[in-house]
């Protein structure tokens, strides 16, 4: 069977039987298609080691971009692994089919250094929670916002995909996250006072919960804040809030990690509320409980000792 046909079987089984996203998808088809166009196969059999290991050397070798700049270097490790992830996904599927190929367990990641974390402190946490000032509805939104996503550690998709039919009167309210997996996320006392302000000044009848303030709706258009939008009210009240550093809302939700571990929350309660499907993506954190350790160690050993 030709490869096309494989991959496109392959892409309907990650949405209808592994129920993956549409975007996620989409990604997967393109990270097939990028090996498929250099290796110049048509066939599940020519998947080769060799033809893996040359692929390898010139992902590695291949410059990365972004918008401001041409060329930043080359593609970071992290990104290879993305490329080879889809692949040993694709082989795994050819393999459970028992269509002759490479074993997917053939391929191994690179191996990337230790994620660090870009934290505030939390003199700097409050004063940007602060930031916002006045109780005209835009102000009344950007502090609904910053509150919320450290009350949630919410992802920022996550905070505009919300509707504003929330229930305020209780302190918890579900969440569709990444993979469509559900989960459940806490409003503190703050953070429910800040958005019900928001809300009683809303005039608009849109169903999103977090709007473009002014903006004019003349084709009965949704008015939803983007993720882009969330970001630079973000970046505003950082620097009126005088943190020299660049602050979005993926280090408030570093924050709000790293606020309850400290406090004596377990790393698995952490993985739940942040809706990691992975521990290990929540090991990020542990430089924090380190630390926790640390404390105990030297506050209770060897107090016996002369």
């Amino acid at each position: 069977m030709e490869l096309e046909k494989l991959k496109r079987q392959f892409l309907e089984h990650l949405e209808i039987e592994k129920g993956r996203s549409l975007k996620t998808v989409e990604n997967y088809d393109r990270y097939l298609n990028r090996f498929f166009s250099y290796a110049k196969i048509s066939n599940a059999g020519e998947i080769t080691e060799d033809a893996i290991r040359n692929y390898r050397l010139w992902l590695n070798r291949q410059p990365t971009t972004n918008n401001k700049q041409p060329t930043t270097g080359t593609l970071k490790k992290n990104t290879q692994n993305y490329y080879l992830i889809a692949l040993r996904a694709f082989l795994k599927y050819l393999s459970a089919r028992e269509i002759p190929s490479l074993s997917a367990e053939k391929i191994e990641l690179a191996k990337v250094s230790e994620r660090s974390l870009d934290l505030i402190s939390s003199e700097e946490l409050e004063r940007l929670l602060s930031a916002p000032e006045g109780n005209s509805i835009k102000p009344l939104r950007d502090k609904a916002i910053l509150e919320l996503l450290f009350s949630t550690g919410l992802r920022v998709s996550e905070l505009c995909s919300l509707s504003r039919d929330v229930d305020l009167k209780k302190d918890e309210f579900s969440v569709r996250g990444k993979g469509d997996k559900i989960r459940v996320v806490f409003f503190s006392a703050s953070a429910k006072d800040a958005v019900k302000k928001y809300l009683e000044k809303r005039t608009d009848m849109d169903d999103a919960l977090f709007i473009n303030i002014g903006r004019v709706n003349k084709e009965k258009e949704s008015i939803r804040l983007t993720p882009r939008s969330v970001e630079r009210i973000v970046k505003h009240y950082a620097i009126k809030a005088g943190i020299s550093r660049t602050v979005t809302p993926h280090i408030i939700r570093h924050s709000f990690a790293t606020d309850l571990l400290e406090n004596g929350a377990d790393l698995r309660s952490v993985q739940a509320l942040l809706g990691h499907a992975n521990i290990n993506t929540t090991q990020i954190y542990t430089h924090v409980t380190d630390k926790h350790l640390r404390e105990i160690h030297k506050a209770f050993h060897g107090k016996r000792r002369k």
